[in-house]
């Protein structure tokens, strides 16, 4: 069947509709956006896609509602709304369009769900609410920042929320796309990591090419034994710490006392290397200007770290 109107709700919009007409706008790219509340248009017909209207859930029938009783509920008993159900069927079909391979397809599909659709889920259906967040960060949840889209209250102009539907469409875009382009290239960093992991054998250096997410591969793979990590960084090299644990800034073992601070001629007699740039007083990064001065400076960093 040809997909010829995605049918949703007028007037004042929230982020479930909004975020789903994001998922379909992109599979059906040339179906219309219509905005109604006309019985004639949400009830379920050939051509139509209608969510977060019409007071059913029937995925054969193309309608994707949340509000009437009783409401559709996650295998777990959490509710979804609109969102929810347009990515449970449209989600794995999205992710293809965004070149996302398959071997990746599921766990993407699922950390997303979990990370970025329930959440919208949960607030949309009164479950979990804004300030839980915080009173600082409340604001600047995405639900609140997609209302703050929406016309003031005396902005009376008709068609008023129709054009502000559509400003905020591409925004919600960015940030879903974003999203996933983020989690794509996390499950290709850490392949690369594995296989830096499995060069690196028994030493205390993981030698990267090129900056890039290294930590859940570490974790993952137990290598335990690293302390420190190289990467490039324009023209310069960096060596940084490995911390404990993503809750914390505690690392393995930080850079030398003695380096903390320094900079250029300063830290090249520190270190007596030729090269070496900048530590930072955190002692968690070091700079150098060449794979040679770096490569130094982290066997250097891992005898401190074994003689305590």
């Amino acid at each position: 069947m040809t997909i010829t109107h995605l049918v949703t709700h007028s007037g004042g919009f929230h982020a479930d509709e909004l975020l789903s007409s994001v998922i379909l706008t992109r599979l059906f790219p040339d179906a219309e956006i219509l905005r109604t509340r006309d019985d004639a248009w949400i009830t379920p017909g050939a051509g139509k896609i209608i969510y977060d209207v019409g007071r059913d859930y029937d995925a054969d029938a193309l309608i994707f509602d949340h509000h009437q009783r009783p409401n559709p509920l996650r295998e777990d008993g959490q509710p979804f709304s609109s969102f929810g159900l347009v990515w449970h069927h449209y989600g794995r079909d999205y992710l293809r369009s965004l070149n996302v391979p398959d071997v990746d397809l599921e766990e993407i599909h699922a950390s997303f769900d979990k990370g970025f659709v329930l959440p919208i889920d949960l607030m949309d259906n009164g479950v979990m609410n804004q300030s839980e967040a915080g009173p600082m960060l409340s604001a600047l949840t995405l639900p609140a920042l997609i209302e703050s889209l929406k016309p003031v209250f005396d902005d009376t102009d008709e068609g008023a929320d129709d054009r502000a539907f559509l400003t905020a469409l591409p925004i919600a875009r960015a940030f879903i796309e974003a999203s996933i382009a983020r989690k794509a290239a996390k499950r290709r960093a850490k392949a690369m990591v594995m296989a830096a992991i499995e060069k690196a054998g028994d030493s205390k250096i993981l030698d990267l090419e090129m900056g890039m997410p290294f930590r859940s591969a570490v974790e993952e793979a137990g290598a335990d034994h690293l302390l420190y990590v190289i990467t490039p960084r324009g023209d310069d090299w960096t060596l940084g710490c490995i911390r404990v644990g993503n809750d914390t800034f505690e690392n393995r073992a930080d850079l030398p006392e003695a380096w903390a601070g320094l900079t250029d001629d300063a830290l090249e007699a520190a270190s007596g290397v030729k090269g070496a740039k900048f530590c930072h007083n955190g002692r968690f990064i070091a700079v150098a200007n060449s794979r040679e001065a770096i490569v130094a400076l982290a066997d250097l960093a891992v005898r401190n770290a074994e003689n305590g």
